[in-house]
């Protein structure tokens, strides 16, 4: 009879840590895949400040031709 009772407490024990396994093996892959999503944001968010950055040394590159071109236009008299 202990044999029998023993013998079930190590199968529910042996089911209990399969578990147990493919919770560990489940929480590692989600891990590595929140790494790579946070890798793949702090990559899109220098991309955008790059960008950013562009647009804006284009836009102080147009004011300069306009503030330039207001001057020729002053000169020639054309505004």
């Amino acid at each position: 009879m202990t044999d029998n009772v023993e013998n079930l407490v190590l199968e529910h024990l042996r089911a209990l840590r399969a578990g147990q396994d493919r919770i560990e093996l489940k929480l590692s892959e989600l891990s590595s895949r929140i790494t790579s999503l946070e890798t793949t944001t702090t990559r899109a968010r220098a991309d955008n400040l790059s960008t950013q950055e562009d647009v804006y040394r284009q836009q102080a590159t147009l004011d300069r031709f306009n503030e330039r071109l207001e001057r020729v236009e002053k000169r020639l008299e054309l505004i």
